[in-house]
């Protein structure tokens, strides 16, 4: 207790005072023939009592938390062994340097929305109609094209999927 008396003065103080001021009202209320050595020492300890309590309490506020520090422990992590993955990149591939695309572009703006509609009323294209190759409408065509049996490797069977789809 005595480090957080000398902690904080200023409530030892207070409390000192307010002890003394309980003292020095009490004292004159009693008459000095009715003061004997048991009242006496009822006084001391009712002031020793409040200056215990007021110490404790400022020991012990309500009002500001009591932090405890966790303690830090240290964990060594255990080595991850990852397995290295060999992948081939593809470098430049993209749809839109197929020959596919080449022969999509080629035709109108509505030639493009018909073929992008036939694929769709065949259940293959399920984007919006916009007459724009994308990676919806290569699929489609791509999967129409395998279902007929013909290819899109050449520019030429592309536009025979194409041609086939609008005429």
């Amino acid at each position: 207790m005595l480090p957080a008396i000398v902690a904080k003065p200023n409530a030892f103080k207070r409390n000192a005072v307010a002890a003394l001021i309980a003292l020095g009202v009490a004292l004159p209320a009693a008459p000095a023939l009715a003061w004997g050595q048991r009242e006496q020492d009822v006084l001391k300890g009712v002031v020793g009592t409040l200056l215990v309590q007021g110490a404790i309490r400022e020991i012990k506020d309500p009002r500001q938390p009591v932090y405890v520090q966790p303690r830090q422990v240290y964990v060594q992590p255990e080595p991850v062994y990852v397995e290295p993955r060999y992948e081939r990149h593809h470098r430049g591939v993209s749809i839109y340097g197929t020959a596919a695309a080449q022969a999509f572009n080629s035709y109108s703006s509505s030639e493009r929305r018909l073929i992008q509609r036939r694929l769709s009323s065949y259940g293959y294209y399920r984007g919006g109609i916009d007459g724009s190759f994308g990676p919806g409408t290569y699929s489609a065509v791509v999967a129409y094209a395998q279902d007929e049996g013909e290819s899109l490797r050449s520019t030429a069977s592309a536009f025979g999927v194409y041609d086939s789809l609008i005429y």
